[in-house]
């Protein structure tokens, strides 16, 4: 019989012979699973619902589109703290805890941009919602990875992440049938009021990680090693440094198109269903992407899967700047959500594979907030190059060279050693 930490230590999907064996394993899987889904999902409403609110707070607030640049950065900018805290306070007091912190911050900001009366209120108010964000998805990102064994990780991660193009999918929904501009706000009001419903499940049903409850000393409150260690020590440094930059240039890419798409979808021509429908199959293909994805990365060479997903974001990128017309631009957003969200939950799952577990929210939550200020300077530089008259072609052209860096810095990553655990 093994002891409890090397019980834990295998996180799953064997179950402890006295607790239910197999079946109460399996149980505990997709319960975690599933209640790390429904989090993705509201955190993926509320990630693009600013986008789809855009038009109509510039209507009523007066705003420039250099102020909407900012408006939209403001949010991501909370994600950068909200990650590296989040993901340090999970490794001392668990992963649970801070994801439920993390969701009630994040729900009753969302509420609270909703009674905004002025530009800089909106700022301050969206700032704050991505704190709650940020310290949602390394936590997302360690319940999901521990929950299985280390040759699932990548499938468990994109199941989990699935739910983020699918609320994006819901927030631009609720967008095509606002009816007019001024409804605006319900976004904020359904994408507040999610998580705030979803605690008391959390609460009740969503179970700690037993990897991290073995690997901190039986489930006793964990010292969590100094950051510099955990990123930099027992030959570690170069892949973190490699796993920042693949983030980091990544999330250039992906939070410009969520938060700029609908409005360059609108300079093309395109009417306001239109617009609803591109960001829907974008969507759409990105749930397909994260899927696919994430279940080639655990069956197919790393080098294969990573190549390919990158190739394919340069490819939709193209193909979203030189198109023209609905049918074109809408094929393009499919193959850009299906690529770059899709390539994102490959890099999710990446961190989570080289730091070990009684490290791995530290590590996870650094790579998070080093890529959130890639979500930042996307959106602030989309919103410059517009605000001098750049076009819609020139602007998504730019982000062209920054997945080239992104590609090479993953592919660089993946030939090195991962954590043991």
């Amino acid at each position: 019989m093994k002891s409890n930490r090397e019980g834990g230590a295998q996180a799953l999907p064997l179950g402890d012979e006295g607790t239910g064996g197999v079946g109460s394993a399996a149980n505990s899987v997709a319960l975690t699973l599933a209640l790390c889904f429904a989090v993705a999902l509201l955190e993926g409403l509320d990630l693009q619902s600013v986008g789809v609110a855009a038009r109509g707070m510039s209507k009523e607030f007066g705003l420039s589109v250099a102020q909407m640049g900012i408006a939209f950065s403001a949010g991501t900018f909370g994600l950068l703290p909200g990650a590296m805290v989040g993901g340090r306070l999970a490794d001392s007091i668990g992963r649970k805890r801070v994801l439920m912190l993390s969701a009630a911050l994040f729900g009753v900001l969302s509420i609270a941009t909703a009674f905004v009366s002025d530009f800089w209120m909106l700022v301050i108010v969206r700032m704050l919602t991505g704190v709650g964000l940020g310290g949602a998805m390394p936590n997302l990102i360690a319940l999901s990875s521990e929950a299985v064994a280390p040759r699932l990780r990548g499938t468990a991660v994109s199941i989990m992440y699935c739910g983020i193009p699918l609320g994006g999918g819901i927030a631009a929904t609720i967008g095509m049938l606002a009816v007019s501009d001024a409804d605006w706000r319900h976004i904020f009001y359904v994408g507040g009021l999610g998580p705030i419903l979803l605690l008391p499940l959390l609460a009740w049903f969503l179970p700690e990680s037993r990897a991290f409850a073995a690997a901190t000393s039986q489930g006793q409150r964990a010292t969590p090693a100094p950051m510099t260690s955990v990123l930099f020590s027992e030959g570690r440094g170069l892949s973190t440094v490699q796993l920042w930059l693949s983030y980091f240039c990544t999330l250039i890419v992906l939070y410009f198109l969520l938060n700029w798409l609908p409005s360059l979808m609108g300079s093309r021509g395109l009417a306001r269903g239109e617009i609803g429908w591109v960001q829907i199959l974008f969507n759409v293909g990105s749930a397909v992407g994260v899927l696919g994805l994430g279940y080639l990365m655990d069956r197919a060479r790393m080098s294969f899967v990573i190549g390919g997903m990158y190739l394919g974001m340069i490819a939709s990128l193209v193909g979203l700047a030189a198109a023209h017309g609905f049918g074109v631009l809408a094929a393009a957003a499919f193959f850009a959500g299906m690529f770059i969200i899709g390539g994102q939950s490959v890099l999710y799952a990446l961190a989570a594979a080289y730091y070990p577990t009684a490290m791995r929210g530290t590590g996870v939550g650094a790579a998070v907030a080093i890529g959130r200020i890639g979500s930042v300077v996307g959106p602030l530089a989309a919103g410059m190059l517009l605000a001098v008259g750049s076009s819609a072609a020139v602007v998504i052209g730019a982000s062209i060279p920054v997945t080239i860096v992104a590609a090479l810095a993953a592919l660089t990553l993946i030939r090195r050693p991962r954590a043991a655990d």
